[in-house]
């Protein structure tokens, strides 16, 4: 495990102390968990993109759609 000097605030220091404390931990292993779950959630959100740029599956059948008769696309306020 290494160890790692962070700049903050005295009130965010104030906080963190407080809270640690109400956790039942350290500021040190808080700030610990914070990061490993930033990257959890770095790791998942580029796993699920990969799986999403790689599913060769389409929801098009593959037909062209006619528009119905009468279709209008509009934007904006309905009249």
């Amino acid at each position: 495990m290494k160890n790692l000097t962070i700049t903050v605030e005295d009130s965010v220091l104030e906080w963190a102390r407080i809270e640690a404390a109400r956790r039942g931990t350290s500021v040190s292993r808080m700030v610990g968990d914070f990061m490993a779950e930033m990257q959890r959630r770095e790791d998942a959100y580029e796993r699920a993109y990969l799986a999403w740029r790689t599913d060769e599956r389409s929801w098009d059948s593959g037909q062209p759609q006619p528009r119905p008769r009468g279709a209008i696309l509009r934007c904006g306020a309905s009249e």
